[in-house]
């Protein structure tokens, strides 16, 4: 298991024990398991957050 499916897996984890059910967790879960999935990148090394917001020196 990669760094992106545990980020996942933990971020949805989080989502269902942080709502317990309705259309409102579902959201919640949902924006969880995203920011895991970013989380997983990062930490695998395929998404650097440098290029995707830019760099302060570069204005």
């Amino acid at each position: 298991m990669n760094a992106v499916q545990t980020g996942l897996l933990a971020g949805l984890i989080l989502g269902v024990a942080a709502a317990a059910g309705g259309f409102t967790g579902f959201l919640i879960a949902l924006v969880l398991g995203a920011i895991g999935v970013v989380v997983g990148r990062v930490v695998d090394g395929e998404l650097d957050l440098g290029e995707v917001f830019g760099r302060g020196g570069d204005r």
